[in-house]
């Protein structure tokens, strides 16, 4: 089995042909890594009350209701918007992640390469789960925006396996996304010649990921599943160590 197979054999419903634009327009109800995070609330399971404040409500004085917990809506929640992301890399190089907020710009909004290879990559996403977790230390970027850190500690899985590179889009990379502009779901194969200076063909896989904000030293992406279909738990972390 070719290791396009296998990454297609992980992700049943990404398609390399039959995901167009449309898909732009279907609202997203599943996401695969709700499992990694412990800062979101799940909107299908609400946080529970004390059951005892029910039994003893008919007791208790009109007074008594300042001595409540402030509502969970009272805390700041993460700023949470949807982007386009792409893991590409050649069969026998590493991997690059790619992310984009507007399927047609061929102009990234965070493009990183990782010194992961492509084929460990693929071998750690048969495991069903995938952590990428990239850091930087606090004492000597504090003021630098984590998208413009210039280089990243790399984990995958709690493992360290090297450093993750921020680059500047080069005209095979801007390429590339010009020829997957009609894509927002898919994974397939990209010709030689296309995105690449090599001789190589490019494995990608392209998918909406749920982008969070916790703070300046905190974003993540997690994949978003497509309706209805079980598939790749994948989650990348940008920290900032203190």
């Amino acid at each position: 089995m070719t290791k396009i197979d296998a990454l297609r054999r992980l992700l049943p419903c990404l398609s390399p042909t039959t995901a167009t634009s449309k898909a732009t327009s279907t609202p997203i109800k599943k996401r695969l890594s709700t499992s990694l995070r412990n800062d979101v609330v799940d909107p299908l399971h609400p946080v529970l009350t004390n059951t005892n404040q029910d039994k003893d409500k008919d007791s208790q004085d009109s007074t008594t209701t300042t001595d409540l917990e402030p509502p969970v809506s009272a805390f700041s929640r993460p700023s949470r918007s949807m982007v386009i992301g792409t893991i590409f890399g050649q069969r026998k190089g590493h991997v690059w992640f790619c992310f984009q907020h507007h399927r047609l710009s061929t102009k990234p909004s965070l493009l990183l390469e990782l010194s992961i290879p492509t084929h460990q990559l693929v071998q750690e996403m048969s495991s069903g789960t995938v952590r990428i977790a990239l850091e930087c230390d606090h004492s000597e970027l504090s003021s630098c925006p984590l998208h413009s850190v210039p280089i990243w500690t790399m984990y995958c899985n709690g493992r360290k396996i090297g450093f993750a590179t921020k680059r500047k889009a080069t005209r095979h990379n801007r390429l590339m996304l010009k020829t997957m502009q009609s894509i927002t779901v898919g994974a397939g194969m990209i010709p030689t010649g296309v995105g690449s200076s090599g001789s190589e063909e490019i494995m990608y896989m392209r998918a909406n990921y749920e982008h969070v904000i916790g703070n300046s030293d905190y974003e993540s992406f997690h994949l978003v599943n497509p309706d209805e279909c079980a598939g790749q738990e994948l989650s990348v972390y940008l920290m900032r160590s203190r």
